[in-house]
């Protein structure tokens, strides 16, 4: 369990991440906002279930 959390939580870091480039560097949205939230969300739930998987550079955070 802890190891597909940590899979899903890397995931998430890297689809995150590259959403942030394509909108603030590239001036790209390529998600709307209801999906980008929701994999947020999705991220904290993990950070939260697995406080371990919790990173400093983890895009929950961010503040912006």
């Amino acid at each position: 369990m802890v190891q597909a959390a940590a899979k899903r939580a890397e995931e998430l870091r890297r689809e995150i991440n590259t959403h942030n480039h394509s909108y603030y560097v590239l001036d790209d949205s390529t998600i709307s906002d209801s999906e980008y939230d929701h994999l947020l969300q999705e991220l904290r739930n993990l950070e939260s279930e697995f406080p371990k998987l919790l990173t400093p550079d983890s895009p929950t955070q961010r503040l912006g």
